[in-house]
């Protein structure tokens, strides 16, 4: 089975160097990792005391960060290494400021692996959330690393759960301490005797109450909402707006709409713009005279949307009819209740919202039209909701400093 496993990660290799061709961001992933043993062996200096954080993309790292500038405050003598496995990561983070080497992880090899641990000679190795490579796992064992991982949730459905997969509960097993996010998780790993398993909560609880606490207020949005019910519409695909801009385009004054689509292109901005009935103008170039007098505001840039959900009284959040909803706290934290559509089994918060009745899920557009309709025509339980969402974010918060304090007790 680790011969599968390795021609597995061989294949996958080959795949993206087809995918190289025409698709840019497999184009950046395999530049990315271009002499990138040269590159480490120039940057890291012998004797440095490393600490190695690893995140798959974007999301995970944002959950991992406050972990990181904990650590970084508390412990200055060591040196950061962050390492990305996706562009959408690292592009966007690589002169991250609170760490001192930012680089692509290497394919998963075990020649990869022993050659990036030889040259980076981690003190500890932190992994964020899902990130189980098996050969990066073992060779750190074998290299006596100690090794973590934060914020991780485990599911019967993975593959070192099932009969063919229990070699691979090997590589899980390599871990110094696992940090889980909620009791499911903690009573699996239990049911396969690991005893060294925390339940600490979710980090992500404490970056979006950062982001929130530091958010700055918006002269653009505050000329837009004035006065007014604010929808916010973020991380959208065609497949949410495919619904939403009917919607938008059928509403009566009173109510405006921001929508933020996933993928900034002109492509989806033109496919947003060409559908609405409604006025709109662009964040990045309208006047405050004709934010004041448009009905729908299109988000034409990334970076904003975190404090643009500050203006807003319900959310609805993208991905649930793709490959999986973003993220609902980052509203959730300004006391919005969020609508997202089904694809939402793998998030512990959404599960958790639901069940306050700080969250509602969508299977189709008509359903969507009602939950509508019950937030607008109730301002009771849109208050009740508001304070749900926001109250979760704050009672949830501290899984960052009960990670940190078992990891460097003082």
């Amino acid at each position: 089975m680790r011969l599968l496993y390795n021609l597995g990660i061989w294949l996958y290799y080959l795949l993206l160097r087809i995918a190289a061709i025409r698709n840019k961001k497999a184009q950046k992933w395999i530049a990315g990792r271009k002499d990138i043993f040269i590159r480490l062996k120039e940057a890291i200096k012998p004797g440095e005391l490393i600490l190695w954080f690893h995140a798959s993309s974007l999301g995970e790292f944002e959950q991992g960060r406050p972990v990181i500038e904990a650590i970084r405050a508390l412990s200055p003598e060591y040196k950061i290494l962050l390492t990305f496995f996706s562009p959408s990561g690292y592009e966007l983070r690589k002169d991250y400021p609170f760490a001192d080497y930012v680089f692509y992880l290497p394919l998963d090899t075990p020649r990869n692996a022993a050659r990036f641990i030889e040259i980076v000679q981690p003190k500890k190795a932190f992994f964020i959330k899902y990130e189980f490579w098996y050969n990066f796992l073992t060779q750190l064992k074998k290299a006596e690393v100690p090794t973590y991982i934060f914020s991780a949730l485990f599911r019967p459905s993975q593959v070192f759960f099932k009969p063919w997969g229990k070699w691979y509960l090997g590589a899980i097993r390599t871990f110094e301490q696992i940090f889980v996010q909620n009791q499911e998780s903690y009573n699996l790993l239990a049911k396969y005797n690991f005893n060294n398993v925390s339940l600490s909560g979710d980090t992500r609880l404490d970056r979006v109450g950062q982001i929130a606490d530091a958010s700055p207020r918006l002269e653009k949005l505050e000329s837009f909402c004035t006065g007014q019910k604010i929808i916010i519409a973020g991380s959208t695909w065609p497949e949410d707006e495919a619904f939403l801009i009917p919607y938008i385009n059928q509403q009566l004054d009173g109510i405006k709409f921001v929508i933020a689509p996933h993928e900034v292109t002109p492509q989806s901005l033109e496919r947003i713009s060409s559908a609405l009935g409604k006025s709109f103008v662009y964040l990045s170039t309208a006047t405050n005279k004709a934010l004041a007098l448009a009905d729908v505001l299109i988000v034409d840039g990334y970076g904003s949307l975190n404090s643009i959900y500050r203006y807003g009284h319900i959310a609805y959040v993208g991905g649930g009819f793709t490959s999986g909803i973003h993220s609902i706290l980052e509203p959730a934290v300004f006391g919005l209740p969020v609508i997202f559509g089904p694809d939402y089994h793998k998030f512990q918060e959404a599960h958790d919202m639901l069940s306050i009745g700080a969250a509602n899920c969508i299977n189709n557009a008509e359903e969507f039209v009602v939950q509508m309709d019950r937030y607008l025509g109730d301002p009771e339980k849109l208050s009740t909701a508001s304070s749900m969402a926001s109250g979760y974010v704050n009672k949830n918060r501290g899984a960052s400093k009960a990670i940190v304090k078992f990891l460097f007790p003082s």
